[in-house]
């Protein structure tokens, strides 16, 4: 089975597989690899490498499907916890592999930066076993560094898979709620006490400042922000059932405008084809004035005339010549070769 052909058939079953470990994984809310080995060995997902390929070839092509399916997992805009688990699954499948000698990870020097900011992270919230699944992975030599994720050859007719982005698993980054934690406002809290007391301490109550609570204003501007980020997602959902409402219009007002085309052009009187090739001839009349007339060119004979004009009128009789050997007896002697006597000494 060529490359084209495994990867229609076990491009999609695969791909829904592995969104079903990644969603499964999801619902544990950690990224803990005792949590994901769990849950590989449930599903017994080592078991998709005796899918039924027999050959080497088929299984190095269908191997290859597999790392460059769940290479994409690892990539933004997946969550952290989504990229965490499509490491594991990585390392799970580059040790279950039923070829020798085994084959490596293919990674663009493109995506390598985002590979070591996941790492880098990992390492910094203290998730140790992201860090010692990526150095194994490092240590075993697992990883091919290429220009291109996928092998492109000169005039193939393989195309790029397209990695469509499952929503469910994408990182939807809400900056003002990350900022607006419960920690930082207590700390603000603290600090805008302890301001307080200082300017009570320095300002004369007589001054007249008043005195604002700044946690509750930032808690209020926070809480007013997420009110308008969930109407403007509101209003791009309507719009998006909208769509196809639109679209149907829009196509049924484009095949009338086609219809009407087709019937106008479809109306145009056509020359006889005899008559196309005729040019106009311009030709001076005696009063001076010059008219345009179409004329056509004299067509050449046809081939039964030029063969009965030149075959079929009775010609003059040609005059051949007779043939040396049947000549008359009295023109012999004219043909004898005359004999040169030779000079003897």
């Amino acid at each position: 089975m060529s490359r084209k052909k495994l990867c229609e058939y076990y491009g999609a079953p695969f791909k829904s597989d592995c969104e079903e470990l990644l969603g499964r994984f999801q619902q544990t809310e950690s990224v803990r690899y005792e949590a994901f080995s769990a849950i590989w060995r449930k599903m017994d997902f080592s078991s998709v490498f005796y899918s039924g390929t027999q050959s080497d070839h088929e299984k190095r092509s269908f191997t290859r499907l597999t790392f460059t399916i769940a290479y994409r997992y690892i990539l933004p805009p997946y969550s952290f916890q989504i990229r965490v688990g499509g490491l594991y699954m990585i390392y799970g499948f580059y040790n279950t592999q039923s070829i020798w000698p085994k084959e490596k990870i293919r990674i663009a020097l493109k995506d390598w930066y985002d590979v070591k900011k996941l790492i880098a992270d990992a390492k910094s919230c203290q998730h140790l076993d992201v860090v010692y699944v990526f150095k194994r992975l490092l240590s075993s030599k697992a990883f091919c560094f290429t220009a291109m994720p996928q092998k492109l050859t000169f005039e193939s007719s393989e195309r790029i898979i397209q990695h469509n982005v499952n929503e469910e698993f994408r990182d939807h980054k809400n900056r003002v709620a990350e900022l607006v934690s419960t920690e930082m406002l207590e700390e603000v809290a603290n600090v805008h006490d302890h301001y307080e007391r200082l300017k009570k301490s320095s300002v004369p109550s007589s001054s007249g400042v008043t005195l604002l609570n700044l946690t509750y204003l930032v808690q209020k501007c926070a809480f007013e922000y997420q009110q308008w980020q969930d109407k403007i997602a509101a209003e791009k959902e309507k719009n998006s059932k909208k769509e196809p409402t639109q679209k149907s219009e829009s196509s049924s007002r484009a095949d009338m405008l086609a219809a009407i085309k087709s019937k106008s052009y479809g109306h145009v009187s056509k020359g006889i084809k005899s008559r196309r090739h005729r040019q106009v001839e311009m030709v001076t009349s005696g009063s001076g004035t010059d008219q345009a007339l179409f004329g056509s060119k004299r067509r050449p004979p046809s081939l039964r005339t030029r063969t009965w004009q030149n075959f079929g009128k009775p010609s003059k009789p040609e005059q051949t010549q007779e043939w040396l050997l049947s000549v008359m007896e009295e023109d012999k002697n004219a043909l004898k070769r005359k004999d040169i006597r030779r000079f003897k000494w």
